[in-house]
C-alpha cells in the first residue's frame, strides 16, 4: 500500500511529466518526418578513431549516403560519430539522436540532423519509425536492446522484415551460436529460422547491397509501421 506522501508526490509530478513526453514526441516526429529512407547503425560509444571497425563504419554510412539514405545513430562518440561522419562525407542527411546521460554520451560534430532527447523510449520509438534497415556494429548492452527490440518487431511481424545486419562475424557468431544452441534446439524458446533475419557480414558491401536490395525489391516505406499504427 503507498503512503500519502508517495501518492501527493504521483499526483504532483507524474501527470505533468506527461506533456514533457508528449512534447518529445511531437518535436522528434515534426523533424523525424522529413528526413525520407533511412537506416539505423548501432554500436559501441565507445569505439575509437583507429579501430577497424571505426573505419568500416564510416565507409559504410559514407556508402549508404551516396545511395541516397539517410544515416541514424545515437548521435554519441565511436561507432555512432563514425556512422555520422560516413553519411555527412556522403553529402546525406546525417541524424543524431542524442540521450542525456551523465557519462560517456556527448554529441559529435558529424550529425547534420541532431536531435535531443530526456527518456530512452521516445528515442528508441524514433529510431525504429524512422528506418528501413538496421546495421549492428560490436557494442554493449546498449547495442544488444537494440538488436532484440527490433528483432522482436520483425519477428512478430509487428515491423516487415527490414535488413538486420550484424557486422562483425567473430564479434556476433558466439552470441549466434548461444542463441542457435539454448533459445532454438535446448529450449525451443524461437523457431527454426528466426535466426535467418540475420545477415551476418565483415563486409561494407554487402551491407549496402543486402539493404539496397532491400529498398529496390520493396521499395521505401509508403505508411506507418504495424508497430506504431
Amino acid at each position: 500500500m503507498t503512503t500519502g506522501s508517495g501518492n501527493s508526490h504521483f499526483i504532483r509530478e507524474d501527470p505533468w511529466r506527461i506533456f514533457r513526453i508528449m512534447a518529445e514526441f511531437v518535436d522528434s516526429f515534426e523533424t523525424m518526418s522529413k528526413v525520407g529512407p533511412a537506416v539505423s547503425v548501432f554500436g559501441s560509444a565507445r569505439m575509437k578513431p583507429g579501430h577497424p571497425c571505426y573505419k568500416q563504419t564510416v565507409n559504410l554510412s559514407k556508402r549508404l549516403a551516396q545511395e541516397g539514405l539517410a544515416v541514424i545513430t545515437g548521435g554519441g562518440p565511436g561507432i555512432m560519430e563514425a556512422a555520422n561522419k560516413g553519411a555527412a562525407q556522403g553529402r546525406g542527411r546525417s541524424v543524431g539522436l542524442n540521450i542525456e546521460l551523465p557519462f560517456e554520451q556527448k554529441p559529435n560534430r558529424y550529425a547534420n540532423m541532431p536531435l535531443d532527447f530526456h527518456y530512452f523510449f521516445s528515442r528508441k520509438v524514433c529510431f525504429v519509425k524512422y528506418s528501413m534497415g538496421f546495421v549492428y556494429m560490436p557494442g554493449g548492452f546498449g547495442t544488444l536492446d537494440e538488436l532484440a527490440e527490433v528483432a522482436t518487431l520483425v519477428q512478430t511481424e509487428r515491423l516487415p522484415r527490414f535488413p538486420l545486419i550484424l557486422f562483425g562475424k567473430q564479434f556476433w557468431s558466439g552470441l549466434l551460436r548461444w542463441m542457435k544452441s539454448q533459445m532454438e534446439n535446448h529450449h525451443g524458446f524461437i523457431s527454426p529460422g528466426d535466426l535467418d533475419l540475420f545477415t551476418v557480414t565483415d563486409s561494407a558491401d554487402q551491407a549496402v547491397e543486402t539493404i539496397m536490395d532491400y529498398v529496390r525489391r520493396v521499395g521505401p516505406p509508403d505508411r506507418v509501421p504495424e508497430a506504431f499504427s
